[in-house]
């Protein structure tokens, strides 16, 4: 593949409110699932205070019941028990209340986790999953260049499980612990105002916790992610690269390798965890400190008037109780604030990363294209003021077949990536059939062209459909004639399922010379009028490279073909092969006349040749 020099990219700052507005905008297409689950855990709030008073009035029962000096219960939502109806015929009634409200809520509960599952992973995650996808398949491959793959992998995954964080252990279980906060608070004024003052001044000292560690895990949040970017690029690297790991035996090496990026990782996540426990031990201590105060307060109060605080205390330390686990849950809301905001920032800094080629507001669909390419002055660099081609200029006519040779490095792989507009030019203009190729739609403008790589991919699907990508919808007509075409019918068939056996990953059960035929299948089922072939007898045998110019042959015919090779065997079949040096163009002309001048495409032809005579003038 055309690939340019990586880089590292500082990742792109969003304000706070920028990141809150952009996740609750990921909640807002879904927002019918939201309210249903607010509803509920408004409705499992007031089936809790409700279950807080039957429990006040069982003991106000008892208590009269025991002593009738003591304030007669007060029954709530207007109902009343028979007078003929002893004290214990009342506690029975109050707790099977108790028991159905307990069963209620429990089936709200269930109710409310089934919305949030549906919400966030039946909703949410697909969503921003699906257009994070989208956009990946329409960046330009500059973005590619700078990222790598194991960057890309866990930001389409862990980084958007973790942004979803916002909806449901964010902004759901935040509007919920503000809602029960609300109501527990105004309870518990009702009861005891001076009371409820008293417990909760530990509030003030929690939210300073709760903002000094939110400060703390921020970056440790941010760290965690990009060394696990790591640990998944030595994990991949190390199975795309097991045949050269095992061939230099170097298997120890590369488990040292993963064991020390995994410690880091550990380690990382340690002191994640170790805030964390500081932040959970602060937050609990204050809020048993409020226990504190109310059995030390609330009993003074109790021993000075027991009649007006009746059964309150019992209420009020349950409300209490609540209120305390709600806050609790600070320190789990301001930990998923941190997370969801960390991948937030990654998630969205693919959204919102500008394709670089990109259809011009008016571009134009092109009919077949006659296959004439013209550079006019191009200069292009992967880098700002480092330029890879400088001043190129050169036609190609229709059917002609273009060669371009040069040393490792001479920018020859720059300037295919350049015709299907891979990238666009810094300087000068690139032209098919006399129009730049800004002004083309691009969609349309790269399906008349067929490319076969030096490594062609493969996917792990069948032998037609692979050679089907670029048309989906092609007949099996189709199919074999481009298979024919490319010299791979008479293999395909020798498969155990034909054109429906399913390949291994990356095609790894056939030989490097059949993912080749393959893939000049694929680019011959297009029909297409420009043929790119980027040295792609480079890796194969002397037998197998003669099978596969073979094919190529026929597939030149009547396409405008750009050939990038070091091998002269197939250079020697151009019209025109152009000569690259520290990119530019330094010669250009047939072989004939190429071999006949003084340059390096002569040198290369004399130690080619050299190559093939040498060992019979050992013999002789």
């Amino acid at each position: 593949m055309f690939q340019g020099s990586k880089t590292n990219q500082a990742g792109q700052e969003y304000p706070t409110s920028e990141l809150v507005r952009r996740l609750l905008a990921l909640a807002w297409p879904f927002r019918g699932d939201c309210l249903r689950s607010l509803v509920l855990s408004l409705s499992m709030l007031v089936l809790g205070i409700a279950g807080l008073q039957l429990l006040g009035v069982v003991v106000d029962v008892i208590r009269h019941a025991l002593d009738p000096a003591q304030r007669p219960p007060a029954y709530p939502f207007g109902w009343q028990p028979s007078a003929a109806w002893t004290p214990l015929q009342t506690v029975t009634a109050l707790a099977v209340a108790i028991v159905g409200q307990a069963l209620l809520r429990a089936w709200l509960t269930y109710d409310y986790n089934m919305t949030i599952a549906r919400l966030t992973q039946g909703r949410i995650v697909p969503d921003l999953r699906d257009r994070l996808y989208a956009k990946l398949q329409r960046l330009s491959f500059r973005f590619f260049d700078i990222h790598g793959s194991s960057s890309i992998f866990n930001r389409v995954t862990g980084d958007v499980q973790n942004a979803r964080l916002f909806v449901d252990g964010v902004m759901l279980q935040g509007t919920n612990m503000l809602l029960t906060l609300a109501v527990y608070f105004v309870f518990m004024w009702r009861i005891h105002p001076g009371l409820t003052l008293a417990c909760l001044s530990v509030t003030a000292p929690l939210w300073w916790v709760t903002h000094y560690y939110s400060g703390r895990l921020r970056p440790g949040y941010l760290r965690n992610r990009q060394i696990q970017d790591r640990l998944v690029l030595t994990f991949s690297e190390n199975v795309r690269g097991m045949q050269t790991i095992k061939g230099f035996a170097a298997e120890p090496h590369r488990i040292r390798r993963f064991e020390t990026d995994n410690d880091e990782v550990t380690s990382q996540q340690q002191n994640i965890f170790r805030d964390l426990s500081w932040f959970t031990l602060g937050t609990q201590f204050l809020s048993q400190l409020s226990l504190v105060i109310l059995f030390a307060y609330g009993g003074w109060l109790y021993v000075q008037d027991r009649v007006a605080l009746g059964s309150g205390l019992v209420v009020f330390a349950g409300l209490l109780q609540q209120f305390n686990g709600q806050v609790a849950n600070i320190t789990t809301i301001a930990n998923s604030v941190q997370q969801s905001f960390t991948a937030a920032r990654r998630v969205f800094e693919v959204l919102d990363t500008e394709a670089e080629v990109q259809n011009a507001p008016k571009s134009i669909v092109p009919a077949r294209l006659s296959g004439r390419i013209t550079f006019e002055m191009v200069t292009f660099g992967y880098l700002p003021g480092t330029p890879v081609l400088q001043e190129i200029t050169f036609e190609a006519a229709p059917g002609q077949v273009i060669g371009i040779f040069g040393m490792t490095g001479t920018g020859k792989s720059s300037l295919l990536g350049l015709v299907p507009r891979f990238y666009d030019p810094q300087q000068g203009r690139i032209l098919a059939d006399g129009r730049d190729l800004r002004e083309l739609d691009l969609d349309a403008y790269r399906r008349q062209i067929g490319i076969v790589y030096q490594e062609s991919f493969l996917f792990s699907n069948t032998v037609a459909a692979n050679i089907a990508f670029g048309n989906p919808h092609a007949t099996q007509e189709q199919i074999e004639r481009a298979a024919q075409a490319a010299s791979a019918h008479e293999f395909i068939r020798s498969l155990p399922q034909g054109y429906e056996t399913v390949l291994g990953e990356a095609g790894v059960d056939l030989s490097g010379g059949q993912r080749q035929r393959l893939a000049l299948a694929r680019a011959l089922l297009l029909e297409p009028p420009i043929l790119i072939l980027d040295d792609p007898t480079a890796s194969v045998d002397s037998k197998t490279e003669q099978d596969i110019v073979s094919a190529l042959r026929q597939a030149m015919a009547g396409r405008t073909t750009f050939v990038v090779s070091n091998r002269l065997s197939l250079l020697r079949r151009a019209e025109v092969i152009l000569v690259l040096g520290q990119g530019r163009l330094l010669d250009r002309g047939t072989h004939a006349e190429l071999v006949q001048r003084a340059g390096p495409y002569r040198d290369t032809a004399l130690l080619q040749l050299m190559d093939l005579t040498e060992p019979l003038t050992e013999a002789a």
